[in-house]
């Protein structure tokens, strides 16, 4: 805790193994993978919902993110300071999750005042109130907003709100070196049973070996992995987590000049998705030339996809599918 006043920004590329077939296939010049970004905060303590060690300020870069990645400590050192004095997970995130909960409290309550007023004079905000009340009762009894079962109408009233318990969570367990192939130990077991209760994601992380692979070519660093037992980098982990819970996936592009990779939305129609390449894509679109990554994986090229059929021309109503290799036709 206060050891950072701004956020620090990290931007960070999206492992695609695809894209690297892809250009080769293509000979492309370049390879452009998408990113997602990170916001780290400073730590948080008792009291930062008050203004405590310039919480507020804090509490308010979070209301600006689209999901949390709450970083737990869960491992024993003693030349690494705890604000406590001891380790205890369960602990740590009660302490976050109360702080996010006493900072919504303040906002609905203020809410529900102007609303009450309101009232008065328009009717129909009685619903409003009525899920203003019940969403201000269940954090009073400890618990995030997000555990709290709503209909698709609350759920869209409760998002407008920006609540910060009500943000999905991915609980990040860092780990020490020896525990990092591990998928439990006694802390990540508290982790898991508090994730569980939210239906939350819970990923085992070192961030110690994160921040020495991050020093190392791609070479290096799949032999040093290896040499841990792991399959992959926590961030890689962190990242599919993220996708997963934000609903995330990509399309691809390919061509002589570059390969890329896009993130959309899932669910995101051919329109939509020509319009995160440009706007002017988007405005004009004419139809979507499609091949599935696989499909043309196994015929070895665009021609002899075509040749088989497995190449779609896609209007407005094509939903995009992950992996789907897109040329956008449109009128400028």
């Amino acid at each position: 805790p206060f050891c950072t006043i701004e956020p620090n920004v990290g931007v960070v590329a999206v492992p695609d193994e695809r894209l690297k077939v892809l250009t080769d296939m293509y000979n492309a010049k370049k390879t452009i993978h998408t990113t997602i970004e990170f916001y780290d905060i400073a730590g948080l303590v008792k009291g930062a919902s008050r203004g405590e060690g310039l919480g507020n300020k804090f509490l308010g870069h979070i209301r600006e993110v689209a999901a949390i990645v709450h970083v737990v400590r869960c491992f024993d050192d003693p030349n690494v300071v705890h604000v406590d004095g001891k380790i205890n997970p369960a602990s740590d995130i009660d302490t976050i999750n109360m702080e996010l909960i006493l900072s919504d409290m303040e906002l609905l309550e203020r809410r529900i005042t102007k609303t009450t007023k309101n009232l008065k004079g328009d009717k129909s905000l009685q619903k409003e109130l009525d899920i203003l009340n019940k969403v201000n009762d269940f954090l009073g009894e400890g618990k995030s907003a997000r555990a709290m079962e709503l209909t698709d109408e609350e759920d869209e009233f409760v998002k407008s709100l920006a609540l910060l318990s009500y943000k999905p969570v991915i609980y990040v367990a860092n780990v020490s070196e020896e525990d990092a192939a591990a998928e439990d130990n006694e802390y990540i077991a508290q982790v898991r049973k508090i994730a569980d209760e939210e239906g939350s994601d819970v990923v085992v992380v070192c961030a110690g070996i994160e921040a020495e692979i991050s020093e190392l070519d791609d070479e290096e660093k799949a032999m040093f992995l290896e040499d841990l037992g792991l399959k992959e980098s926590g961030l890689e982990k962190l990242i599919r987590a993220s996708y997963s819970l934000l609903g995330l996936m990509s399309f691809l592009t390919a061509g002589e000049d570059e390969t890329r990779a896009w993130t959309i939305k899932i669910g995101t129609k051919a329109p939509q998705a020509a319009g995160k390449i440009h706007t002017d894509f988007e405005r004009g679109f004419i139809k979507a030339e499609v091949v599935n990554y696989k499909d043309l994986l196994e015929q070895g090229s665009l021609a002899a996809a075509r040749e088989k059929g497995l190449v779609g021309m896609e209007g407005k109503d094509y939903v995009v599918k992950d992996g789907d290799v897109i040329l956008f036709r449109f009128n400028v």
